[in-house]
C-alpha cells in the first residue's frame, strides 16, 4: 500500500469517526439564521471549529458553483501529477497571447511568448484567480477526467469540474465551471490542513500557496491581519463564494459560504451577497474568539 493511499485511508476513517462525534454549536448557528433571513437567493453555509469538533450546517449539503473557487480542486489536481512525477514546480512553460481569456488576472496582460514556469502559473490561479493559468492548469492536470475521480477518492462525491468535462456539459450549463457543496469545500480546506491531500509534504505545498490571497476584502477583512488563513473566493452574476481555514488563538475552524440565484448581481463592494460574506465572517470570528474581539476598520480607498 502507497504512502499517498494510506495516507487518504486514514484521513478517511478519522473523518468518518470524527463525524459521528460533532455537535452543533446551537448559540452560533441560531446567530447565522437570523443574520441570513432575509438574503435574497439561495444560501449555504458550514462553519467546523476543529479543536471542539462543533460545526453549524445551513444547507451545507446543497450543491452550488463554484465560480473560482474550483481553483482549489484543479490546485490538488496539478500536485497529483507532481506527486506521480509528471509536473514539476520550476518546469518552464511559454505563455502564448491565444490563451487571452477575460475576467481576472494577470497573465492576459504577459506579452506573446512570455516565459514562466508551473509555481509562477499556480501562484496566479491562486493568488489573483487568474482565469488563463486556471484553464492552462486544469489541462495540466488532466482535466476533470483527472481531477474528478481524485475527488471522489477523498469523498468529495459532490465536488466536481464540469468545463471541458466530457458528460458532463448539460451540469455545465446549470453550475458552470464547477461545482460543490458548502460542506465539501470546508472538508477539502482541512485535508490539506491536515496533511491528507496527496500526502503531507505536498499537502504542505498546496497550504502554502493558499495563503496569499490579493481579494481579501470579503471574509478575510473580518478576521485581524495578524492571524494566518487560508481562503478563495469565487463570484459570477448571480452567484459569490468564499471558503475560509483560520489558524485562531482558540484552536482552527473553517468556513465555507455558497450562495446562488442571487437577486443582486452587481459588481460593486456593496454587492449583497458580499456584505453578507462579511457579517457572517465577523459573527463566526468573535463567536470562537471573544478574547480576541475584532471590529474590521473602514475600507480604505
Amino acid at each position: 500500500m502507497n504512502l499517498r493511499f494510506k495516507s487518504i485511508l486514514t484521513l478517511l476513517l478519522l473523518t468518518v469517526a470524527a463525524a459521528h462525534a460533532q455537535k452543533v454549536d446551537i448559540k452560533l448557528e441560531q446567530k447565522l439564521k437570523q443574520e441570513i433571513t432575509h438574503f435574497q437567493g439561495d444560501i449555504g453555509i458550514y462553519v467546523h471549529q476543529l479543536k471542539s469538533n462543533k460545526i453549524v450546517a445551513i444547507n451545507a449539503d446543497t450543491i452550488f458553483p463554484t465560480a473560482s473557487i474550483v481553483k482549489v480542486p484543479i490546485l490538488a489536481g496539478v500536485f497529483q501529477k507532481i506527486a506521480q512525477g509528471e509536473l514539476k514546480l520550476e518546469q518552464p512553460f511559454q505563455y502564448s497571447d491565444k490563451r487571452a481569456y477575460g475576467g481576472s488576472g494577470l497573465m492576459q496582460f504577459y506579452k506573446d511568448s512570455a516565459q514562466t514556469d508551473l509555481s509562477t502559473m499556480i501562484s496566479l490561479m491562486l493568488t489573483y484567480s487568474d482565469n488563463v493559468t486556471s484553464i492552462w492548469l486544469q489541462e495540466l492536470a488532466g482535466g476533470g477526467a483527472q481531477i474528478n475521480p481524485l475527488m471522489d477518492q477523498l469523498g468529495l462525491t459532490h465536488t466536481k469540474v464540469n468545463s471541458k468535462t466530457k458528460g458532463r456539459e448539460k451540469i455545465w450549463e446549470e453550475y458552470g465551471w464547477g461545482q460543490t457543496t458548502p460542506r465539501e469545500m470546508a472538508k477539502l480546506f482541512t485535508l490539506i490542513r491536515n496533511g491528507a491531500v496527496i500526502d503531507p509534504r505536498h499537502s504542505d505545498k498546496m497550504y502554502r500557496y493558499l495563503k496569499n490571497q490579493f481579494y481579501n476584502e470579503r471574509s478575510l477583512s473580518q478576521i485581524p491581519a495578524w492571524v494566518s488563513t487560508i481562503a478563495k473566493t469565487g463570484s459570477v452574476d448571480r452567484a459569490r463564494g468564499e471558503v475560509v481555514l483560520v489558524n485562531a488563538p482558540g484552536g482552527d475552524y473553517v468556513f465555507c459560504i455558497l450562495t446562488k440565484n442571487n437577486q443582486d448581481a452587481s459588481w460593486t463592494d456593496k454587492n449583497e451577497a458580499e456584505e453578507l460574506t462579511r457579517r457572517l465572517s465577523s459573527i463566526i470570528w468573535n463567536h470562537f474568539e471573544p478574547k480576541h474581539p475584532f471590529q474590521s476598520f473602514a475600507p480604505i480607498k
